[in-house]
């Protein structure tokens, strides 16, 4: 009793050390030498506590935000954004998030093997970014302890399967073969995007003929993207509310250079998060990856979105513009309809965005990548308004979920909870 006590409380109610735990089972599993099980399983503990710092430095800069909106505006306002809602829900359901990552990845292999959809997801931090999402809707929804994560870890797994067989229609015109498939929770808004330039585009055009200066190559790089995108927001809406509100959370500070810094401090913190995320699963998912190989002949790996920008590398500029102006345009129209201010973020409009720029062209061409990353751009600014009262607690943090797999996913199985609440 006194060591199945010690386990609980003192190993596995840690979810860095619980993180680790996955990592150095997978590789013992894999026959690593000891330099490599050491390695694979102190990256992942000390990743999950990077990830921890770059969340406290990122939601500093989240709540000058949204205090500055509700008080210069009198609405709430809320920045999407995967990292940030993730490491918010670490703090309560950490332990929880770790189970439910570690058994859906069985899950996945289980659903993998004995389902005609034959896909296993290997992007590993979209899997934790689900797994907090699930466990976030499923205790709001009443369950708890073993109950959420079964259910969780079951969801979870059927999911990894379900959203790259749906994709994979889309997925086989922009690569023009069926060897890998789309491993990224913003399915939804890719289909969505091919089914508009299916439907409204002309697949002829394609947006590879168009000639891009370099000087707008800086907007490829994400982590400068979302400063100056940040800065900007943050400066206009400084000055729109002007220096008496936002003097108030900039102290002795010149209210214009706090915003300039704020907007920095948001890009720095959603790095430090993404090399915390990396670290941590750079070692778990190829410890899990060579497991899955030997379990699912057939599989195909479904991989993280960036897979699919070098097959129309100018739509993935045009994704992103459109998906963001789209955001812009929505923001507007949210509050005709009473929902949370949603703020564009540009981390999911840039990453879903230029993917449904590039899904876009491959079933519209220009037409099609224009109009694909503004369907994303508008269901990725709902979705999350729609998806803030599902979250309970976490929906009141000035941020959620930016992709809409995420929204979708969370909205569906919360609708469904409570009818059996």
């Amino acid at each position: 009793m006194i060591v199945f006590e010690f386990l609980m409380n003192e190993i596995l109610s840690i979810p860095a050390v619980l993180i680790g735990l996955m990592a150095l089972i997978g590789l013992a599993v894999q026959k690593v030498n000891l330099s490599k099980l050491l390695s694979g399983t102190l990256k992942s503990i000390i990743g999950f506590i990077i990830l921890g710092a770059g969340a406290d430095f990122l939601i500093g800069s989240l709540d000058s935000l949204g205090g500055i909106i509700r008080d210069g505006f009198n609405i709430q306002g809320v920045v999407p954004n995967n990292e940030a809602i993730v490491a918010l829900a670490q703090q309560t359901l950490g332990k929880e998030t770790a189970l439910i990552m570690g058994f859906g990845f069985i899950a996945n292999l289980l659903f993998a093997r004995f389902t005609p959809m034959k896909y296993i997801f290997l992007t590993g931090h979209h899997t934790f970014y689900m797994a907090a999402l699930l466990s976030a809707v499923l205790g709001t929804a009443g369950l708890s302890g073993f109950t959420l994560v079964l259910v969780g870890s079951t969801i979870l797994g059927f999911i990894m399967v379900l959203m790259p067989a749906i994709g994979q229609p889309f997925m086989r015109q922009v690569t023009g073969g069926n060897d890998i498939a789309i491993g990224h929770f913003g399915t939804i808004g890719y289909v969505s995007a091919g089914l508009a330039g299916k439907w409204f585009g002309n697949k002829e055009k394609s947006t590879e003929d168009i000639k891009i200066s370099e000087k707008w190559s800086f907007l490829k790089d994400s982590l400068i993207s979302t400063a100056l995108t940040m800065i900007i927001i943050f400066v206009i809406i400084s000055l729109i509310t002007g220096p008496s509100i936002v003097g108030e959370y900039a102290g002795e500070q010149n209210y214009i250079m706090f915003s300039i810094m704020q907007g920095i401090k948001f890009a720095a913190g959603v790095s430090i998060i993404l090399a915390g995320v990396r670290m941590i699963l750079g070692e778990i998912v190829p410890a899990f990856k060579g497991i899955g190989e030997k379990l699912v002949p057939g599989a195909k790996p479904a991989l993280d979105i960036p897979i699919v920008y070098p097959y129309a590398s100018t739509a993935v500029l045009i994704g992103f513009l459109s998906s963001f102006v789209a955001g812009l345009i929505s923001m507007a129209v949210l509050g005709i309809f009473s929902l949370a201010l949603i703020i564009p973020g540009l981390v999911p409009h840039f990453f879903t965005g230029a993917g449904a720029g590039v899904f876009g062209n491959a079933t519209g061409g220009r037409r099609g990548a224009i109009l694909g990353g503004a369907v994303n751009g508008v269901i990725i600014s709902f979705i999350p308004a729609l998806l803030l009262p599902v979250l309970g607690g976490l929906g009141f943090a000035n941020t959620t979920f930016g992709d809409s797999d995420f929204g979708i996913i969370g909205i569906l199985i919360g609708g469904i909870a409570s009818l059996f609440n």
